[in-house]
């Protein structure tokens, strides 16, 4: 099976308010920091080493898989990827006083919603954890003049990782 090099999720703790009471003091959260990234490339190189399938009928499979998945979520399918996932559209909208007032023109936002299966879900129970600085700590800690790499997930959503916001 495939190896991984680092086997720890990175998180920062960062402050949050609470958006339901700005006045409350802030609280600490953790806040998935990501070690990198993993291109199609990657996902081919890796996949060929644990089976007989060449690099590049890998990188066939993976970009039509790519076409595929968005026609059928275009055609308002939910796509189904086995033990990995299925994928979804869905929407937010104005509300309408009655069910007759309603019109497409109160959709605000479409947005692809991820259900992953039993492969995805279940590495989450046994993940291992590491803190990592912010990347303002980084950056500070940095001498002035040496860029650094962003670590960040660009978690900016408020709360969207927390448990808790009270």
């Amino acid at each position: 099976f495939l190896i991984r090099m680092e086997k720890a999720v990175t998180y920062s703790v960062v402050p949050r308010k609470n958006p339901k009471d700005k006045m409350a003091p802030a609280k600490f959260y953790a806040q998935a920091q990501a070690r990198g990234e993993m291109n199609i490339r990657e996902m081919a190189d890796r996949i060929q080493r644990a089976c007989t399938v060449t690099r590049a009928d890998i990188m066939a499979v993976l970009v039509a898989l790519s076409e595929v998945v968005a026609d059928g979520l275009q055609d308002g399918q939910i796509v189904r990827l086995g033990d990995l996932g299925s994928l979804q559209i869905g929407l937010s909208s104005a509300g309408a006083e009655t069910e007759d007032e309603y019109t497409s023109a109160l959709i605000r936002k479409a947005r692809i919603n991820f259900r992953p299966g039993a492969d995805l879900a279940g590495i989450l129970p046994g993940l291992d954890y590491e803190r990592v600085a912010t990347k303002k700590e980084a950056e500070a800690a940095q001498p002035s003049g040496t860029p650094g790499e962003s670590t960040s997930d660009g978690g900016n959503e408020e709360s969207s990782d927390n448990e808790e916001l009270v």
